[in-house]
């Protein structure tokens, strides 16, 4: 049985990626794969890319977490971006920050409980456009999943949230003190939401990642609008469109109500074609990877489909967990123990994608690995 795991894997050991420059001045060349320019489909092995840093071992989004997933290896990271109330861009999974932050725990914050619409959906709590990002510094971050993550409750109350700019920070002293790049894949959340709060976020990520060159950039979001006005604002890097297994985005949701696109329909066999003529790639679940027939998990076809229009493919999110797991990977029944991660891991890897977003990324590289 595999239980519980508290720390890295000593049998997944970190890989050795490029040398790169040792800034972001700079320039770097992947081992792994990226969109490529062009509309280029898959190139390569494909990347691991730490999601919200080393999010299985650490509070996601700590410094901490990062500074782990660049030990174990990871080819890049993956921070999402939010506004504070004077447009700092901050780095939270949500704009809503009571469950991976202890905001509730301070009394001069109470009154600023609140709940509003959030991409059409009522929440209720603290929220990043109500703050300052002075006020958003004397917080500290706790685990999203305490009760699956019980290890990483160790660190609740340590750490304070980071900016993109400390991320940006972090990566360049790791490339100097190393010599190895770790590419950025910047996620933009809720970009419809905060430009009617008056907080532009194509306006703050474009500038906020200028000197990132474009071959170590990734920018992604569930609404292309937030894309193309990055792009509009010479922002390099390439475009990954998110899409969800069911739903439609924000965006066209406010633009054109019930009638707005679904992400199903825009992943048909004759609507990938068209994405591939605007965008880099796509990132879906793994649900959308990988069906199940006869109880054995294979390829869906979309990957193949989405190569052959022009796209590369990215998908999330890899967890050893039990509860992540699909349910033929699950060995026993705790939720929080580790099932056989490596057959789904080299499932998905194997399908073509471009890369992958993990929570424990020394286990994703350590699939990635056992391929050949």
């Amino acid at each position: 049985m595999q239980k519980r795991q508290a720390e890295p894997s000593s049998e997944a050991h970190s890989v050795q990626t490029a040398i790169c420059a040792s800034d972001y001045r700079g320039g770097c060349g992947y081992r792994g794969a990226v969109p490529g320019s062009g509309n280029q489909g898959v190139v390569g092995t494909p990347l691991v890319i730490a999601h919200r840093g080393a999010s299985g071992y650490r509070p996601e989004h700590t410094a901490s977490a990062y500074r782990l997933a660049l030990a174990l290896g990871a080819d890049a990271v993956e921070p999402d971006l939010v506004a504070s109330r004077d447009g700092v861009l901050v780095i939270r999974h949500e704009n809503e920050i009571s469950g991976t932050t202890d905001v509730a725990a301070h009394p001069e914050f109470a009154a600023r409980r609140t709940t509003r619409e959030v991409d059409g959906r009522a929440v209720t709590g603290w929220f990043t456009e109500d703050f300052t990002w002075a006020e958003l510094a004397t917080l500290r971050a706790r685990e999203r999943l305490p009760a699956l993550r019980q290890h990483s409750t160790r660190f609740d109350g340590i750490e304070r949230m980071l900016r993109l700019e400390d991320l940006l920070q972090l990566l360049e002293a790791h490339a100097e003190s190393t010599g190895r790049y770790v590419g950025l894949v910047a996620e933009v959340k809720h970009a419809t939401h905060f430009a009617a709060a008056g907080l532009p976020l194509d306006e703050l990520v474009a500038a906020a990642v200028a000197a990132v060159p474009a071959e170590a950039l990734v920018v992604e979001s569930f609404e292309r609008t937030v894309l193309d006005r990055i792009r509009d604002r010479g922002a390099a890097g390439r475009r990954v469109y998110l899409l969800e297994d069911e739903g439609a985005p924000p965006d066209l949701v406010a633009r054109h109500g019930s009638a707005a696109a679904s992400y199903a329909a825009q992943l048909a066999p004759d609507a990938l074609p068209v994405l591939a003529g605007d965008l880099d790639g796509i990132s879906v679940p793994k649900s959308l990877v990988l069906e199940s027939r006869h109880g054995v998990r294979r390829s869906s076809g979309l990957v193949e489909r989405a190569v052959a229009a022009g796209l590369a493919v990215f998908t999330w999110t890899l967890r050893a967990e039990n509860r992540f797991l699909f349910r033929e990977h699950r060995i026993g029944s705790a939720k929080g123990d580790h099932g056989d991660w490596r057959r789904e891991f080299s499932l998905l890897l194997g399908t073509g994608v471009s890369g992958v977003f993990a929570d424990q990324p020394d286990l994703a590289l350590a699939a990635r690995d056992g391929m050949g």
